[in-house]
């Protein structure tokens, strides 16, 4: 039997688990600067950072802190596959890999979020904007 490690040991490690989230954020930023600027935003930059949280949904209560089922299975599966990396394969090859899924894996997830938080927002505007129209 064999112990489980309650915190990296070595700063790599804290590096690595510093850049996928680092690579999260730097991810979701870009992707809603994108999307600013496509809905001409006078500073999108501005826009990317001041971009709210959609309110919480019925569904999360149901699903913990994931707003969705493809949220889970997404974290479910890439957790899935960055283990299966990490103890199937050693050397090089496992370098290779975990530089190369585990960051598509980071950016995808964070792809995910962004679609799920931009589909309230515009499920929001349309709900705001459609009670008005009677006035």
């Amino acid at each position: 039997m064999t112990p489980a490690h309650s915190l990296p040991d070595s700063a790599t490690e804290w590096w690595i688990y510093l850049g996928a989230f680092a690579l999260y954020v730097l991810t979701r930023l870009v992707l809603a600067w994108r999307q600013a600027h496509h809905d001409g935003a006078d500073h999108p930059v501005r826009a990317a950072f001041a971009e709210e949280e959609p309110e919480e949904s019925n569904t999360s209560v149901a699903l913990g802190s994931f707003r969705s089922y493809r949220q889970l299975a997404g974290f479910v599966g890439g957790t899935v596959a960055i283990v299966l990396v990490a103890t199937l394969t050693d050397g090089d090859l496992r370098l290779l890999l975990m530089c190369t899924v585990a960051p598509l894996i980071v950016m995808a997830l964070a792809y995910l979020d962004f679609r799920l938080a931009r589909t309230a927002r515009q499920r929001a505007a349309r709900s705001f904007g459609g009670g008005r129209r009677g006035i």
